[in-house]
């Protein structure tokens, strides 16, 4: 262990390749899962779907996350808004699920009516009460950014705008997949998880078990190219230059807009962007707490047309059917381990040359974690190469 007063609160170290993880405790202790609602999810940038799913005016879309309920819906200008999902009247749930309504939301307790744009319309009596003043009783915003066609939403006010924190993401994505914002919806699965949210992420966040637990994997991308990179405070890179195979065991796939490997990116706190090789796409794989032993992953694959081509379900299958099984018996079995009196924290494996083993990235991860809970430092970026 490092001396203490090299340590940032959480017994992390600043030099990933002279740090220990996180403590045990940050993956089963309900206190601490309970101070993430607020301190992680209430104040983050959170991923909520792909725009295609609201495509026309009145679409709307509902979302619970951080013990809190909020919807999505376009308005006749175009324009998505978020809303938080209760009626300004006795606090009953606006909307549940997706669907369309053709004039106004109305909440199905007194049928308050509101606008796409959240002003009051209708209070059944309201002309009755003396000084009701509708203006006052429109439905509480809340903030929504979009990125290629990828809705984020932020419950607090006061957080830096998704494109001033995420600086850079965008772009670097356009360079591996130049038409991802003519993207659409296309297919879904989920995942019931028993591990730590932050399990799920520690595994994506590192290629060092991918040798022996991927082998489908590293047949399809050549290793010798893979890296991790950290090149903004937020968010991490996973690429390879080329595939190893066009045909390898994980799926076929023919050269084209996609000819790298790979290219897969951490966007703090909770969602993973994949773009797999072949026709153009990105997948997002998303980790849902679910307690602090357990969570819920949503992958959502998009296409140029938003249907699963034959290509499309290949890959959809490989990562369904062997990577997604491969990933989640590695992470339950974690989770069991961390409750163990056997272990309390580990070390990272970082060395020199950043190798496609190595675990800075991880780090990288454990210092945000630590930055929200602690009060730690931010993590550095890496240097362009």
């Amino acid at each position: 262990m490092a001396p203490e007063t090299d340590l940032l609160p959480g017994g992390l170290h600043r030099d990933p390749a002279k740090s220990w993880t996180m403590a045990s405790r940050y993956y089963t202790d309900p206190a601490i899962y309970e101070q993430e609602q607020e301190k992680i999810f209430g104040r983050s940038w959170f991923f909520v779907g792909h725009e295609s799913k609201i495509a026309n005016p009145g679409d709307y879309m509902a979302v619970d996350f951080a013990d809190e309920g909020i919807f999505l819906v376009r308005g006749r200008d175009g324009v998505v808004r978020g809303f938080f999902n209760v009626c300004q009247h006795r606090a009953h749930r606006m909307v549940e699920g997706a669907g369309n309504v053709k004039v106004t939301l109305t909440c199905p307790y007194h049928a308050w009516a509101y606008d796409f744009e959240g002003k009051l319309r209708t209070a059944r009596g309201c002309q009755n009460v003396d000084g009701f003043d509708k203006g006052e009783f429109g439905l509480k915003t809340v903030r929504v950014e979009l990125m290629l066609g990828l809705m984020f939403v932020n419950l607090d006010p006061g957080a830096p705008a998704f494109r001033e924190q995420y600086a850079g993401l965008e772009e670097d994505i356009l360079r591996w997949m130049p038409r991802a914002g003519q993207l659409a919806f296309a297919a879904r699965k989920d995942y019931v998880l028993k591990a730590n949210w932050k399990v799920v992420i520690d595994n994506f966040q590192e290629c060092y078990h991918c040798e022996p637990a991927h082998p489908a994997f590293v047949d399809m991308v050549a290793m010798a190219t893979y890296r991790n990179k950290t090149p903004a405070t937020y968010w991490s890179t996973q690429t390879s230059d080329k595939p190893q195979s066009n045909a390898s065991s994980a799926y076929a796939f023919e050269p084209g807009d996609v000819d790298f490997g790979y290219a897969g990116y951490f966007i703090w706190p909770n969602l993973t962007i994949w773009l797999m090789p072949g026709e153009p796409n990105l997948m997002t794989l998303q980790m849902l707490p679910d307690g602090p032993k357990n969570c819920i992953e949503h992958l959502e694959w998009h296409s140029l047309d938003g249907t699963l081509s034959e290509q499309g379900k290949s890959a959809v299958d490989y990562v369904d059917e062997v990577l997604q099984p491969e990933d989640i018996a590695l992470c339950e079995s974690v989770q069991m381990g961390l409750k163990s009196r056997g272990y309390d924290r580990g070390r990272f494996i970082v060395d020199r040359e950043r190798s496609h083993i190595s675990e800075h990235a991880l780090h990288h991860f454990h210092m945000l974690v630590m930055q929200h809970l602690e009060g730690g430092e931010p993590p550095l970026a890496q240097a362009a190469e």
